[in-house]
């Protein structure tokens, strides 16, 4: 038997370390998520003793993510979003404007170069995604006003924050970094493209998406055939993230997303909801353990 078989080891190290330890953090009184980020510490290269796959652990911890997005937006119409716009946007722009500055401020006290600086404030910015989501989620507070403020606001990070990583590389000259690339494209027309992939994407999920999705669930559904249902929800969650991502530079999360609040406009969404919840549970878990030893630069970290 061929012993080196990284998917499964990662599996079996990953999940069985995560429930071990979020058990024992639940008896502890302490988030689950406690118990798996310490799991990622045992696995990761800073502990002696066995190191999971970095790059195998990061992409299941994608699929984590994609369906957790997903299953938000099961509960999250269009409605609810422009109905917590006059909160979310202003709210969003100034934490993020506030946390830039103070992160700024804090690089400047270092002696760092104010480009420098500059990248580490929005690094700071950002709120966790997942982990905001998991805290809802365990106070039962997605179905919200406040939670559905909390999601609008995360989504409004979310598209500022692909922004912000497509101007920063024709900025890197200007921000300090040494060597960077000569970029031969102006600022601004970088800047339309990226507004154009953004508003193309989500112009085709509404338009588009809001009839096909739904019409395809109905036909898988009229199959009767529950594993072919629970494989159309995974493959639509997955594929339009991945889409989204290499076709319009969306990021994953937002693409699963929006899926699933185009998703909500089928009478199949509750059922679809329940169908995905026990594999995005599964590898959401993946993502808390493998933040211990991987670095990914966007607000869904």
């Amino acid at each position: 038997m061929d012993h080196n078989l990284s998917l499964i080891t990662t599996l079996a190290a990953g999940f069985g370390l995560a429930l071990v330890f979020g058990f024992l953090a639940q008896r502890l009184k302490l988030p689950a998520l406690v118990g798996y980020l310490l799991a990622g510490i045992v696995i990761g290269p800073a502990t002696p003793g066995f190191v999971a796959d970095v790059s195998i652990a990061s992409q299941l911890s994608e699929i984590g993510v994609m369906l957790l997005m997903f299953g938000v937006g099961l509960h999250f119409s269009l409605a609810d979003l422009l109905a917590v716009k006059r909160i979310a946007v202003p709210g969003a722009v100034v934490q993020m404007s506030l946390a830039t500055l103070l992160g700024m401020g804090l690089a400047w006290s270092w002696g760092w170069h104010w480009g420098a600086g500059l990248v580490f404030g929005l690094s700071l910015s950002c709120a966790s995604t997942v982990v905001l989501l998991k805290a809802l989620e365990a106070r039962r507070s997605i179905d919200t006003m406040n939670g559905r403020i909390a999601i609008g606001w995360l989504v409004v990070e979310d598209l500022a924050t692909v922004i912000v990583l497509v101007l920063l590389p024709p900025l890197a000259g200007v921000l300090g970094a040494s060597g960077a690339p000569v970029q031969s494209a102006p600022l601004w027309l970088t800047l339309g493209q990226t507004l154009l992939q953004v508003g193309g994407f989500v112009a085709l999920m509404l338009v588009v998406g809001r009839r096909a999705l739904p019409w395809l669930l109905w036909q898988v559904a009229k199959t009767g055939s529950r594993e072919l249902f629970t494989l159309a929800i995974v493959t639509i969650a997955i594929s339009i993230a991945y889409g989204a991502g290499a076709l319009f530079g969306v990021s994953f999360a937002l693409g699963a997303f929006f899926a699933g609040m185009v998703m909500r406009e089928s009478e199949f969404s509750h059922r679809a909801a329940e169908e995905s919840l026990p594999l995005r549970d599964a590898f959401a878990v993946l993502f808390f353990v493998r933040r211990r030893h991987a670095v990914r630069p966007s607000c869904v970290a």
